[in-house]
């Protein structure tokens, strides 16, 4: 399995990454990893940490898309990027799979430039995990794709079921649709369109219809779909209140215990890392002929081992393959 990891991609670039790319070597030996960004300076913190180099190289690339540059303009100027030189390498199938922690709308520009999609796949979308009061649901999509039509949502739905059941092991995923009602008939056109096509899917999935977006935590559905817009505000406002809420709660409820405090916040703390983006490493751009990896700016090392793990068991469980052929069906 050969990942190319954009080593300038993130807030803690590039050491993060060099150290993430061991971890993840050192616990699974079955990886490749490429290293691309700035070949001296990546070659002087690999040097620092000692590792032998087994099964890690570096390829250079010339400066990458920073988190706050418009990512096509940035891509124009920059084609030697890391993360350009990153899908050059799976499009020219140096590679298997990416991850990178950089700028999301570059990484996504990158990949719809590079047209390297699956067979039959109109927009790739971005899809995340997110924790529930059942389990877990995926979300999608999540920034790929604002202006979405009914046939991508509804491509959406095939994906992130297949996704579901492959590698959250839910044998058969409940497909929703978000809405601002469960009623049929409800939302705007897109919505409306969309809710057309999955009550008549030729492809077998278990569609729920409309789900409300208090459904989504409530676990009324294991797949939720929407447009990139609304999934990136849904994320965006969910991360925010997780992060008020850890912090909050456990402080004014070990304010009231003693003797079993240490007991509340480990608890406390183990629920916090249900909620956390370095568990999971990262969220699956699907559709795209290969595995693409997209992680959050913050990734820490472990983040970045956890996903470049992800990216194998994606490729692993042949879930492209699966997705091809579910979408031949819909046709």
């Amino acid at each position: 399995m050969r990942i190319a990891l954009d080593a300038m991609g993130g807030d803690f670039a590039p050491q993060i990454n060099v150290q993430g790319a061991i971890d993840a070597l050192c616990a699974n030996l079955d990886l490749e990893v490429q290293l691309v960004g700035d070949a001296g300076d990546l070659e002087r913190r690999l040097a620092e940490t000692g590792y032998s180099g087994e099964r890690l190289s570096i390829v250079p690339a010339d400066g990458f898309v920073g988190m706050e540059e418009k990512p096509t303009e940035a891509l124009r100027k920059k084609p030697r990027s890391s993360i350009a030189v990153c899908w050059k390498l799976m499009a020219t199938r140096e590679v298997d799979a990416i991850v990178s922690a950089g700028n999301t709308g570059g990484v996504v520009a990158a990949g719809l430039w590079s047209r390297l999609f699956l067979k039959g796949v109109k927009r790739p979308g971005i899809a995340v995990v997110l924790p529930t009061l059942t389990g877990r649901t995926v979300l999608m999509d999540v920034g790929a794709n604002p202006d979405a039509k009914p046939e991508h949502l509804y491509q959406y739905a095939v994906m992130a079921q297949i996704y579901s059941r492959e590698m959250l092991g839910i044998s058969h995923p409940r497909v929703g649709l978000m809405n601002i009602g469960s009623e049929d008939g409800k939302g705007n056109e897109l919505v409306r369109g969309t809710h057309q096509m999955l009550s008549k899917s030729p492809y077998k999935m278990d569609y729920v219809g409309n789900v409300e977006g208090r459904g989504l935590y409530l676990g009324e559905a294991d797949v939720v779909i929407c447009e990139g817009f609304v999934g990136n505000v849904v994320l965006k406002v969910s991360e925010g209140m997780a992060s008020m809420f850890m912090r909050r709660i456990p402080d004014a409820i070990l304010k009231s215990l003693h003797s079993e405090k240490h007991l509340a916040a480990a608890a406390f703390e183990n629920l916090a890392h249900s909620y956390e983006y370095n568990e999971t490493g990262g969220a699956p751009l699907l559709g795209i002929d290969g595995v693409c990896i997209i992680c959050h700016g913050s990734s820490d090392a472990r983040s970045i081992a956890n996903a470049l793990q992800g990216a194998a068991a994606l490729h692993k469980r042949n879930v492209n393959a699966q997705i091809a052929d579910a979408l031949a069906l819909s046709e």
